[in-house]
């Protein structure tokens, strides 16, 4: 299995290893645009791999904080408890950059800078950006991407837009 995202589509594709299209999803990746230095709110770009995969079995809008379970379950009644909080649900699929200067150690390090693929509220709107440098997903789709791929999944994160794939 393969990943890739792409920031101009806001598409997350999930390929076999033949590079064939399993299934596509609508993401959201940064609000800010695509870039790699910490602190600039930005998605990275390039190679990746899934490093640790957090919050098998927790239940649908789990919150997570420093991912770890927080005891809530996100609702709107929460969300308007909280106003400006970044919600991080359901599970974690935390990246790890695998281009040394570009996307791992130093100041680029995607790992370090905690981006995830993660849950988030269902009112959140997919397919336009709107994070702050993560790749946001709906739950029900996060869920069935979790137990699809292992740690050590590549990733590929890139401006290109998805590729039209044939209809099977």
């Amino acid at each position: 299995m393969k990943v890739r995202i792409s920031i101009a589509s806001q598409i997350l594709d999930l390929l076999d290893d033949s590079g064939k299209l399993v299934k596509r999803y609508s993401v959201s990746t940064s609000r800010n645009g695509p870039g790699e230095v910490s602190g600039s709110l930005r998605t990275p770009r390039g190679r990746h791999v899934i490093r640790a995969k957090i919050g098998a079995g927790s239940p649908i809008n789990t919150v997570f904080v420093n991912r770890r379970p927080t005891g809530e379950v996100w609702s709107p009644g929460l969300a308007a408890q909280f106003p400006n909080r970044d919600w991080i649900l359901t599970r974690i699929l935390w990246l790890s950059g695998c281009e040394p200067g570009f996307n791992r150690l130093g100041e680029r390090d995607t790992m370090r800078r905690f981006i995830y693929i993660h849950g988030s509220p269902d009112p959140v709107e997919m397919g336009r950006p709107g994070s702050i440098g993560c790749i946001r997903m709906r739950n029900a789709d996060l869920v069935e991407l979790f137990d699809r791929v292992p740690v050590r999944t590549p990733v590929e994160i890139t401006e290109q837009p998805a590729p039209a794939w044939a209809a099977t």
